[in-house]
């Protein structure tokens, strides 16, 4: 599977950016990690860039460190702490009529963050001849685990089919530390991994994305998630005078 995704990974960059460099978020974890490791191997690692962008202080940025220099990448680190804070102050602070947003939802702090993040990438992109990368799963992807607009984005996708087991197998076939590949999945924000705020375990989705078997109660709720979450990865619907139809 490897050399599989190395050579369309050349073959996308040759047809949509010849010469032109990968930009990608580095976590620490491993769906950034392997994308990074994919296009090492595809473009050499003078055309990757990383890009670190915590939010105040990270407690596992080490493990960003860790990866490109692993990897032996040209990177930079954002920090966008005072982004964050100016948008959110902003907005509460800000004059109209029959709006005013004195506080935020928590889904609101959670997905404010990766759309900062992806747009510093594509702001640090367009300025060093880039291309991003999306690193999002299809575990993920199918759960909704993901920001719309945020880490849902990019230019290309290599692990959008891949399921996470998928995702660590390949890590270890790239020779990546085993740290980074069996990290923990977490988003950062809300104090617990990926699977204990789901409720769901990343192993039984697989299993269900590939073989169809599951435990019928965790069924119904893989199920729910997905039909939930369904919108975020479709395409935006529009109005079509000429059918007055609504096309998805």
């Amino acid at each position: 599977m490897k050399d599989e995704i190395i050579k369309w990974l050349k073959d996308w960059f040759d047809k949509n950016g010849k010469d032109c460099n990968a930009v990608i978020g580095i976590s620490g974890g491993k769906d950034s990690s392997v994308v990074a490791a994919l296009c090492v191997e595809a473009l050499g690692k003078d055309r990757v860039i990383g890009v670190l962008m915590p939010d105040g202080e990270q407690k596992d940025i080490s493990d960003s460190y860790k990866l490109v220099e692993f990897l032996d990448i040209p990177y930079i680190e954002v920090n966008i702490r005072d982004t964050l804070y100016n948008v959110f102050h902003s907005i509460t602070n800000s004059k109209g009529k029959n709006v005013n947003i004195t506080e935020f939802t928590e889904q609101t702090c959670f997905n404010l963050p990766p759309r900062i993040r992806m747009a510093t990438l594509y702001a640090i992109s367009q300025s060093n001849n880039g291309r991003v990368l999306n690193t999002c799963n299809l575990s993920e992807t199918l759960l909704g685990w993901e920001t719309r607009w945020g880490d849902a984005v990019g230019d290309v996708a290599p692990l959008a089919n891949l399921t996470v087991t998928e995702v660590k197998q390949l890590g270890y076939e790239l020779g990546l530390p085993k740290e980074l590949v069996d990290k923990t999945p977490a988003d950062g924000l809300c104090g617990s991994s990926d699977e204990e705020k789901m409720g769901i375990k990343y192993s039984d989705m697989d299993k269900y994305i590939r073989t169809g078997i599951c435990d019928k109660e965790v069924k119904e709720k893989i199920d729910k998630r997905i039909r939930e979450n369904l919108f975020k990865h479709s395409p935006i619907p529009s109005y079509d005078p000429s059918l007055n139809v609504m096309v998805l």
